[in-house]
């Protein structure tokens, strides 16, 4: 299976896109969603979804800053192996 590159251009479209999606599901209608009663397993729903949206976002992140160190490495591999073919 191909691996999927992708450019500078699409993971800052990404990012901007999570980016929104993160400030969206911290802000009124989705908190108001979720402010409810009803416990899960005990937890509260809102608990719940703070418990379970924090870590996926720092996960998000994660991927990404990987993604990022990964396309500099390789970057940086190719200036060098332009120098040394001059």
């Amino acid at each position: 299976m191909p691996e999927r590159k992708f450019t500078g251009l699409r993971l800052r479209e990404a990012w901007i896109l999570f980016f929104i999606l993160g400030v969206v599901m911290l802000n009124y209608p989705f908190l108001h969603i979720f402010n409810k009663m009803t416990p899960v397993f005990g937890i509260p729903l809102l608990v719940l979804y703070f418990m379970v949206g924090w870590p996926a976002s720092i996960f998000v992140i994660y991927l990404f800053s990987r993604t990022l160190d990964k396309e500099a490495r390789e970057q940086a591999g190719e200036k060098d192996e332009r120098t040394e073919q001059e």
